[in-house]
């Protein structure tokens, strides 16, 4: 609808997770150099954690678009508690048949790894939304780490997950699995000088320009969006379409106490 009239070249604030528009804060440029560095380093296991629409994803997807041939990845992009066992997901993940046996799976999905690991590559699985795994899924995941041995990583496995999954790691039944976790990252709301940085960020990624956002307006977005960028782009979207309707021109903040505009509209176009 407003693409054209603030010479966008793609939508700046689309709800899907796009790795050209993640924003390098401090904290996802670090989460991204220590998942890097896990990977490099063999690690077996790392844990991702953020609130809901906080990037986790999309910092995923950047990951995946960096790492070396010789890893062969398997995602499992909907963790939920009807799991009953990893193996067939994981099997489907890395786009193999699953049987209706659970020893054959397994059994399938070692020789698989250790084929792999023959052909000079190692397998990394990750699992979002891997708060919804179940204790004892999470306990298959770490026996079947097992097929690595103190020189050969064969496996590597991700969580990413919602902060309940840093409580479910806590308990005393995952106290094995969680001795195992190399990189633990949690990912914060943005700070103002982020959101700012982080608007800017996906309007000139989009070809458009800063100045459509005053700081104002970014300053009540981050108010009300808790400085988490799922939400970001949700307020940035409609006040870009409520600017649209009312004649196209910039956005400012009304006052320091302003609704989001699905709201009221407070967020309102530059009138000439």
């Amino acid at each position: 609808m407003y693409l054209n009239h603030y010479k966008f070249t793609t939508s700046p604030f689309a709800m899907t997770p796009d790795p050209a528009f993640l924003y390098a804060s401090q904290q996802h440029a670090a989460a991204l150099t220590m998942l890097e560095y896990a990977i490099e380093s063999q690690a077996w296991f790392c844990l991702l954690t953020g609130e809901i629409g906080s990037g986790k994803t999309t910092l995923i997807r950047r990951l995946l678009r960096t790492l070396d041939k010789n890893v062969t990845v398997g995602l499992i992009s909907n963790s939920h508690r009807r799991f009953k066992s990893v193996h067939p997901w994981a099997l489907s993940a890395l786009g193999l048949r699953p049987s209706e046996s659970e020893i054959a799976d397994y059994d399938a999905l070692t020789e698989f790894l250790i084929g792999e690991y023959a052909k000079g590559r190692r397998t990394l699985l990750i699992f979002d939304e891997a708060q919804n795994l179940p204790i004892q899924t999470l306990e298959e995941l770490r026996l079947l780490s097992n097929v690595n041995s103190e020189g050969d990583v064969v496996l590597q496995t991700i969580l990413v997950g919602q902060p309940e999954l840093r409580l479910k790691m806590g308990r005393p039944e995952l106290k094995q699995f969680a001795q195992r976790v190399a990189v633990d990252f949690h990912l914060n709301a943005l700070s103002l000088a982020e959101c700012i940085a982080y608007v800017h960020h996906r309007l000139t990624t989009a070809g458009g320009s800063e100045a459509v956002f005053s700081p104002e307006a970014i300053e009540c977005i981050h108010t009300h969006s808790g400085g988490v960028p799922r939400l970001i782009n949700q307020l940035c979207d409609l006040s870009l379409v409520y600017a649209f309707a009312d004649g196209g021109g910039a956005i400012f903040g009304s006052s320091e106490d302003m609704v989001p505009p699905a709201v009221s509209g407070e967020l309102l176009p530059e009138r000439a």
